[in-house]
């Protein structure tokens, strides 16, 4: 329709149907466009999602629609690549555009998709994330860690429930062996996986298990991402306690297998090493104790030979020197013999003797007595004392010299004469020769 001024106006069907029009004329055979999968529900049998690109904190956002028959056409391409489409996965698809009249809303009809694409970009983030850690010296911080020889305190992260909470846990139970298993629940992919995992991590680690595992079942490539992220890695990296990773089915392989104590297959495979494990460990100890065993019972037998050996030393040598003691005990007992005899020979001298001294002393003490008796007389007869009564004196100088001799004293001398009765006190006047009749003066 045309006003007087000759504008073109359109009802909305028009303008929708011109837009659709002028669409088709831009991008008559499509169009690829590459951009993050957002908002995913699924509705009957078809899909809707919208892709979103966000550069310098401007959000730009496309409707998607990818109904029944383009899903059926595409479902044997994304399963020989083992992509599912999920939130957060950035993809690069193609598809027509079209304005739906009754919203009015700009649309993209999904009729393709480059599988490449999505992968790569995996690829490239994992290289990221691994270069990062290698940098920072993590990628074989676990692997270092020492395992405990017997490890029966398993701690799991999974999905509590899942096939491979029930694969890990039903083979452990299986194997007769006494695990005990303290379990987290944790999302496995998704937005909340990674930090819900890292969190078990830690959690386990408060446990104090003997190992973690992080397990997880198979499913599309792009859903293993949360172990591809560097938040699992650098929790796994930095546990004190060895990890074991079980993560998707065998071809695949993330980050955090990278990092862990030791990588798996599958969490049935995690399960079968920690049986393993722990029956080497048994067996080791089997083994020690046969040696053992072995190594006692090797002693003993000769412990015992040797025992024998020495006993029957013990006993010939016991029985010559009791037959040597016996020859000795025979001599003494002989030697005690001539001893007695030779008593009784010593006790009749005594006998004797004993008559001779009783006969013998009493003239022998007659006789020291009468020797007293002289001696004394003799002491008398010397004694100053007796010598003095009978008139003769003792004459010393001042200093006590007894005078003998007139050479003993000099004019002026004073002496003092004993006498039976006292001292005299004399001074020397005159010393008179007696041989020449001179004086001294």
């Amino acid at each position: 329709m045309t006003d007087g001024d000759g504008a073109v106006t359109y009802t909305v069907g028009e303008l929708t149907g011109a837009i659709n029009s002028a669409l088709r004329d831009a991008f008559g055979a499509g169009v690829w466009v590459v951009g993050e999968i957002s908002g995913l529900t699924v509705r009957g049998p078809h899909t809707y999602f919208s892709l979103v690109e966000e550069v310098d904190g401007d959000k730009a956002s496309l409707n998607v629609q990818f109904f029944a028959y383009a899903k059926k056409a595409l479902r044997p391409l994304l399963a020989q690549h083992r992509l599912e489409l999920t939130d957060g996965t950035r993809i690069r698809i193609r598809g027509t555009l079209d304005v739906y009249a009754p919203t009015g809303r700009l649309g993209l009809k999904l009729a393709d998709i480059d599988p490449e694409f999505t992968l790569g970009d995996i690829s490239a983030a994992r290289d990221a994330v691994l270069r990062q850690l290698a940098a920072d010296g993590l990628l074989d911080r676990n692997a270092a860690l020492s395992m405990t020889p017997v490890p029966l305190h398993i701690g799991v992260v999974t999905s509590v429930g899942s096939a491979a909470w029930h694969d890990l846990t039903d083979q452990l139970a299986s194997s007769g062996i006494g695990f005990t298993v303290t379990a987290v629940d944790a999302r496995v992919q998704g937005d909340d996986a990674p930090p819900m995992i890292a969190a078990g991590i830690a959690e386990l680690v408060r446990r104090d298990v003997d190992v973690i595992a992080v397990v997880r079942g198979g499913g599309a490539r792009n859903e293993l991402a949360a172990f591809d992220t560097a938040e699992v890695a650098r929790a796994i990296a930095l546990c004190p306690v060895p990890v074991l990773t079980g993560i998707g089915h065998e071809i695949d392989h993330t980050v955090a297998d990278d990092v862990a104590y030791a990588a798996y297959k599958t969490p049935t495979a995690v399960a079968g090493a920690l049986i393993d494990m722990v029956r080497a460990a048994v067996a080791t100890s089997e083994s020690l104790w046969r040696d053992i065993v072995t190594t006692a019972s090797s002693t003993m037998t000769a412990a015992t030979a040797d025992l024998g050996t020495r006993a029957h030393r013990v006993a010939g040598r016991t029985h010559a020197a009791v037959s040597r003691s016996d020859e000795r005990l025979r001599a003494r007992r002989e030697r005690l013999v001539g001893v007695r005899a030779t008593l009784e020979r010593a006790d009749q001298a005594l006998v004797r003797r004993g008559a001779d001294m009783a006969r013998l002393v009493p003239a022998r003490l007659r006789l020291a007595d009468e020797q007293v008796l002289a001696m004394e007389r003799r002491r008398r007869a010397v004694d100053p004392a007796n010598l003095l009564a009978r008139g003769w004196s003792i004459t010393t100088t001042s200093t006590g010299s007894v005078v003998r001799s007139i050479n003993d004293v000099q004019p002026g001398d004073v002496l003092t004469t004993a006498v039976a009765d006292g001292t005299v006190t004399t001074t020397v006047t005159d010393v008179d020769d007696r041989a020449t009749g001179d004086a001294a003066s």
